[in-house]
């Protein structure tokens, strides 16, 4: 059984290319469970609770700790869930949306996700696939002026996610991939 995680983060409900291209990609993959998650819907930012919360031990959390971290837990479970993640990525003023960056900063949690050691951070989610559906009116994709897609790459792979294709243009979507 072959489950997806598909984070949806273009402000465009209709005539979205990454919303499409996912369209394509989950099709092609048919998929036993699919996970929705659609970013626009709000993501909650980070702030000193949650910083606080996150550095406590689980046992040793508020309810207000337990209620900051609700959101970033049942995104993490998400993933932890999922074999494959399928992100889409609008490129908006060179970057990542600004609830895609949310959404990172969510799921990038130390001993969770990822954890430091002595030769360097090593991320957690490994054995995962991801594809990243790149979509941009000016921006060429892994161009100079492109911040967005070396960033979502970067982040995938510190926590652990290394096997990455991203898909740029619809001709891209393979009739079936191999899960």
């Amino acid at each position: 059984m072959n489950s997806l995680l598909r984070v949806d983060a273009s402000a465009r409900a209709e005539g979205s290319r990454t919303r499409a291209l996912l369209d394509g990609l989950e099709n092609s993959l048919a998929p036993a469970e699919i996970i929705r998650r659609d970013l626009t819907a709000g993501v909650p930012l980070i702030n000193d609770v949650w910083l606080a919360a996150r550095d406590t031990p689980a046992d040793r959390r508020t309810d207000a700790q337990r209620a900051a971290l609700a959101w970033s837990d049942a995104a993490i479970d998400e993933i932890n869930r999922a074999e494959i993640v399928a992100i889409g990525l609008p490129v908006y003023n060179f970057g990542p949306p600004a609830v895609l960056k949310a959404w990172i900063d969510q799921v990038a949690r130390p001993r969770v996700t990822f954890r430091y050691t002595r030769d360097g951070p090593v991320g957690l989610l490994t054995s995962k696939r991801a594809f990243v559906a790149f979509a941009a009116g000016g921006t060429k994709f892994k161009s100079e002026i492109d911040f967005a897609a070396p960033s979502v790459e970067h982040i995938l792979g510190f926590v652990g996610i290394r096997d990455v294709t991203f898909l740029h243009d619809e001709a891209d979507i393979p009739r079936r991939v191999a899960a």
